[in-house]
């Protein structure tokens, strides 16, 4: 009888924990909101977590919600004022700020193929982030990157009363960290093989902005959300695209992680 040849076995989906269990979280409550809660439900849940800039105006910005309807009537139609308004006096009857919507907004979508895109981003951009990281730091700067993008899109449509969602700030923030080592030159590990692209030593900012393919990626990522800005992608019938937030979140993800980056820049390492 042949000996078995024995090999182990290689998962499905070679994803860390935390990016897996950020996915199933993301599916789960898109899920939940589309085939359990009834129409009222999701709206009130969507206005209760979301982003509303008018909404941080009126509690943070000392302004006034008639200023906001008075406004809104100067630059719409009237089809689209009576709900616009309604919606508004809505919203920002209770004057409350409801600052922790800066993080629950990245928990929700617009639509199945939102949250697919966005998940399949995250598994891209934040495998690498995770590996490199941990838990605790993957999180930390997914958490501030989505802040990140809800200050700014904020801050550029402060009397925006159609709430806000998605996870893209948070992704796009990953993705801006991961430019710091994936785009790095080749390098040995300590072990004798090349460094896989996470264990990388991070480049330095003069020779970041010196590397042509991070030039180019950057040019691209930026050129697409500015066409998002005046293009309607098929698949996002439900709302527009927050380019805002999106740039919100990769400029502090960029920002800020050299500050959680465990492994030392290229430039402190000493060459054989």
């Amino acid at each position: 009888m042949p000996m078995r040849q024995f090999r182990a076995r290689e998962p499905i989906f070679n994803l860390p924990s935390v990016v897996t269990f950020s996915i199933l979280a993301l599916m789960v409550i898109h899920a939940l909101r589309m085939f359990f809660f009834s129409e009222e439900t999701d709206f009130q849940t969507v206005i209760d977590w979301s982003v509303i800039p008018a909404r941080w105006a009126v509690a943070y910005g000392g302004v006034d919600s008639h200023e906001i309807v008075r406004l809104m009537q100067e630059g719409a139609s009237e089809e689209a004022l009576e709900p616009l308004a309604g919606l508004a006096q809505y919203i920002l009857g209770d004057s409350e700020g409801r600052p922790w919507t800066a993080l629950t907004y990245a928990l929700l979508h617009g639509s199945w193929a939102h949250v697919l895109l966005n998940s399949i981003w995250l598994a891209a951009f934040g495998t690498p982030i995770a590996r490199r990281c941990g838990v605790g730091r993957f999180l930390l700067l997914s958490a501030l990157s989505a802040i990140g993008g809800a200050v700014l899109y904020a801050a550029m449509n402060p009397m925006q009363v159609i709430p806000m969602i998605g996870a893209s700030g948070a992704v796009s923030g990953l993705m801006a960290a991961a430019s710091w080592f994936i785009f790095a030159p080749a390098s040995w590990h300590w072990e004798g093989r090349l460094a896989e692209p996470h264990e990388r030593p991070r480049q330095a900012l003069a020779d970041l902005i010196r590397n042509r393919p991070f030039l180019i990626f950057l040019a691209v990522w930026f050129g697409t959300n500015y066409l998002f800005a005046f293009v309607q992608p098929i698949g996002f019938a439900e709302g527009s695209i927050a380019w805002e937030a999106h740039v919100g979140g990769f400029l502090v993800g960029l920002l800020i992680f050299p500050w959680l980056d465990p492994i030392p820049a290229r430039g402190r390492r000493i060459s054989a």
